[in-house]
């Protein structure tokens, strides 16, 4: 004799839910503990909007309102010292922003040569001539020493 469709049985027994919150055995606060938020109805927040919540990056910082005087995008010189300056020209020459990414003082920031600071450490006896970059003090009477000019 073959099973029939209308003869199929539940391997297992049907369990029946708690009903809480009827009354009975699971009123009062039906599971949820005490007081407090999470005891509230609408308390959860649906997975998916949580998920996409939290990939979010918060807001920080000063918002596009903050006072136009600050600007934290300011350009920053780049500092080079004259022992680099004399390892990178040893026979003097035009130093320039420029002249120093291609000789490989200082890199390039997306694709231009940044602004650039000479300072006065170290010792410089070639003759070379300054264009463009701002110079410290020391810096300038060292290189005016060595018979330099700074344009």
């Amino acid at each position: 004799m073959t099973m029939q469709l209308h003869e199929l049985k539940p391997t297992t027994a049907r369990k029946v839910a708690k009903r809480i919150g009827r009354g009975g055995k699971r009123g009062k606060t039906s599971g949820r503990g005490m007081k407090g938020q999470k005891a509230r109805a609408g308390n959860s927040m649906r997975p998916e909007m949580r998920d996409i919540i939290k990939k979010l990056p918060k807001l920080r910082g000063h918002g596009k309102n903050r006072a136009k005087t600050v600007n934290a995008e300011r350009p920053i010189a780049m500092p080079v010292n004259i022992a680099a300056l004399a390892l990178a020209f040893p026979k003097g020459g035009e130093v320039s922003p420029k002249s120093l990414v291609g000789a490989g003082v200082i890199r390039s920031q997306r694709g231009k040569a940044p602004l650039v600071k000479i300072l006065g450490n170290g010792e410089i006896t070639q003759k070379i001539t300054v264009t463009g970059c701002s110079v410290s003090a020391s810096a300038r009477e060292k290189i005016e020493k060595a018979g330099g000019t700074i344009v």
